[in-house]
């Protein structure tokens, strides 16, 4: 493990997290010759998984290879592993890691595949597991994030991704473990800039599921896919992001992906929402946990916080959380003042402008 990149061959891989992405991690980088440990919070689940070979919850129809074991224990888990992936819903990262704190070798590998902002603090996942973990190097930390539908991956699809962190060394680690001829990994510097694009294309996914839940076209989900990257890039600069981080990726790459598949939970969530279903049905329904429901209410308190206009993170939060009609909501940003779609990052105005 201290060499330049990690090979996945023999490495002791820990994946915390037994939904749908996290055993495809698992399952690929079992697959690659990693000894992977994967982590269910229900004993029974991780009993199951463990007999069958199947996560028939998450991922059905997908055999695990023999190189994969799962336990409910975190000691278990944890011991005495090379990479520790970090694959829980949001909601739970906070609880879970304070679980896993103290448990870890100080010289493993620390990946966060969470996506999202924490609800009520509006933190980043990396910034939630610095606070819990309190990591030698909290530098060292890698965020995971890409256009990574788990399905897909684990039918064998192609598909990138990128690993993101201030230490260089720690993303070419990373980078090393995930790297393989269907799963191609970039590194970046950037882990603001990763992980709010990871976070906030979900609240745009929401509004493109809901666009075509209303039967509005193509036209309708382009522009407010259009205008929801402009609003992640205005908002990633206050925030501390490089703008061609959310051109990337992480930013654009996960917003195709996220907006126009049936495959992504926060489309279906915007989706039922469009076609008439409550907010409180669909969230009761769903067995994955669709990310932007937590983290608009998040983005929303960061936009207001920072000054930022925000006009479709508004819009979505109005809908999820306090009611409001999607119909009467897009009449209401189709008539919003007049402006240019010139942005600061753009760089000088032309002429008189």
């Amino acid at each position: 493990m201290n060499s330049r990149r990690t090979r996945a061959e023999n490495v002791t891989c820990a994946v915390i997290g037994a939904g749908a992405w996290g055993t495809t991690l698992a399952r690929m980088l079992g697959q690659q010759g990693c000894r992977v440990r994967l982590w269910a919070r229900r004993a029974e689940a991780a009993e199951q998984i463990q007999i069958t070979r199947e996560n028939t919850r998450y991922l059905p129809g997908f055999k695990l290879p023999d190189t994969v074991a799962t336990d409910s224990d975190l000691n278990v888990v944890l011991t005495g592993a090379e990479a520790v992936i970090i694959a829980v819903p949001s909601p739970g990262l906070r609880d879970v890691s304070a679980q896993m704190a103290g448990k870890m070798a100080d010289e493993a590998l620390l990946i966060c595949a969470t996506k999202g902002l924490e609800r009520d603090t509006s933190k980043r996942m990396s910034e939630v597991l610095t606070e819990e973990l309190r990591p030698p190097d909290p530098d060292a930390l890698v965020a995971l994030s890409g256009p990574n539908l788990s399905k897909e991956i684990a039918q064998g699809m192609p598909a990138v991704s990128v690993v993101a962190s201030p230490d260089r060394a720690a993303a070419e680690r990373a980078q090393g473990l995930l790297n393989n001829n269907l799963f191609r990994v970039y590194t970046n510097c950037d882990i603001i800039g990763v992980e709010l694009g990871g976070a906030l294309k979900n609240i745009i996914a929401i509004g493109a599921g809901m666009s075509n839940g209303l039967g509005y076209g193509d036209n309708a989900k382009a522009s407010l896919i259009t205008r929801g990257l402009a609003e992640m890039c205005r908002l990633g600069q206050v925030l501390g992001a490089m703008p061609g981080t959310l051109w990337g990726i992480a930013g654009v790459g996960d917003l195709i992906a996220t907006c126009n598949s049936r495959l992504s939970r926060n489309w279906n969530l915007g989706y039922r929402i469009g076609c008439g279903e409550r907010v409180g049905d669909i969230l009761d329904s769903m067995h994955d946990v669709a990310e932007g429901y937590y983290t608009v209410h998040a983005a929303k308190q960061k936009a207001e916080q920072a000054d930022v206009e925000a006009p479709i993170t508004q819009a979505v939060y109005e809908i999820l959380y306090e009611g409001g009609s999607p119909q009467t909501i897009a009449r209401r940003l189709m008539s919003r003042r007049q402006r240019t779609e010139h942005e600061p990052w753009h760089g000088p105005e032309v002429g008189d402008w």
